[in-house]
């Protein structure tokens, strides 16, 4: 799991210095829901790449829990909650998604 958290989020990765690993960053709003039959609430997402997403949620959530985030171009997509840090979260995708659909959606990652 050290691998999925490293490739989460990385402190260093600015729009000055682009990630290789394809992740962005990105500044939108989505919802994240705990169960399926939730609504869920919004978080602010920070970065997304193929493997994962940093985003600032509300109140914590315990670790290794399984969560969906509604991501536009995307919709639902399962995940789960690997490491975090002063209301930040780094949330690794079950499976990989197309960052370019998130992308050419929103036209927020830079």
């Amino acid at each position: 799991m050290g691998q999925l958290r490293h490739s989460v989020a990385d402190e260093h990765t600015t729009p000055e210095r682009p990630d290789n690993r394809g992740r962005g960053d990105i500044h939108l709003s989505a919802r994240m829901r705990v169960n399926d039959d939730d609504a869920g609430f919004l978080v602010r997402i920070r970065n997304v790449s193929a493997g994962g997403l940093m985003a600032e949620l509300p109140y914590p959530l315990p670790p290794d829990s399984a969560v969906q985030i509604k991501l536009t171009g995307l919709g639902w997509v399962a995940g789960r909650v690997v490491w975090q840090t002063e209301g930040r979260t780094g949330i690794a995708f079950e499976q990989p998604i197309d960052v370019a659909l998130v992308q050419e959606t929103t036209g927020a990652i830079h």
